[in-house]
């Protein structure tokens, strides 16, 4: 059987791993992007908070996927629990980085000019910084939600939802009847995933910035 008939075959089966996928994927990024977010606001006027931050968040990225994994295990069991905290882990350095550049960046002059017609520390942070910020951020989200993709594959691992599943249980079987299809089934729904959500990125950059900062 080639590729394509398998996919058609198993249709029924892979569309709702596809969407628990991308469901996990989008649900662990917006975690992470809140509370990236908010440690980067929380950090970026100190260059040693900054550091810190930055300096954790990298070092948690640096740790295999199926190290943590197998730490989380013994502490959440199997399924959904372990997978979360392991994907909102590696999610948060590009955020937190994004967000420290994107706040550094904000010209000083612009924030001394808001406060001068009476904006208290807050109003500027939420009606100018972040918002001259956004495009970096944005930025940041997109590249966890995209390097996300491909690490929930390995959530299988821990009986975590996905197109994992179909890729472990390929490569388990290797050399038996269509291993290799399922697998790479599981691979390709993958790449067709990032490559849906990275489009919708570009629209959200499209609606959410200003013609004036992104030119």
């Amino acid at each position: 059987m080639d590729l394509w008939d398998f996919i058609v075959q198993r249709w029924d089966r892979l569309l709702p791993e596809a969407a628990l996928h991308a469901s996990a994927v989008i649900q662990c990024t917006i975690i992470a992007a809140v509370a990236g977010v908010a440690l980067g606001v929380a950090v970026y006027r100190s260059p040693a908070g900054s550091a810190l931050a930055t300096a954790l968040t990298s070092a948690i990225l640096t740790v295999p996927s199926f190290a943590l994994l197998g730490l989380l295990i013994p502490v959440l069991g199997l399924g959904v629990p372990p997978t979360v905290v392991a994907l909102v882990l590696y999610a948060l350095l590009p955020i937190v980085r994004n967000t420290i550049v994107g706040l550094s960046g904000v010209d000083s002059a612009i924030t001394d000019a808001a406060r001068g017609i009476g904006m208290n520390r807050l109003r500027v942070l939420t009606r100018v910084e972040l918002r001259l910020a956004w495009p970096a951020i944005l930025t940041g989200i997109r590249v966890s939600t995209q390097l996300l993709m491909g690490i929930a594959a390995i959530a299988a691992y821990a009986k975590g939802p996905g197109l994992g599943t179909e890729i472990f249980s390929g490569l388990a079987r290797a050399g038996s009847a269509n291993a290799t299809n399922q697998a790479l089934a599981g691979t390709l729904g993958i790449v067709v995933l990032a490559l849906l959500v990275d489009g919708v990125f570009v629209l959200v950059g499209r609606l959410t910035v200003s013609r004036g900062i992104r030119d």
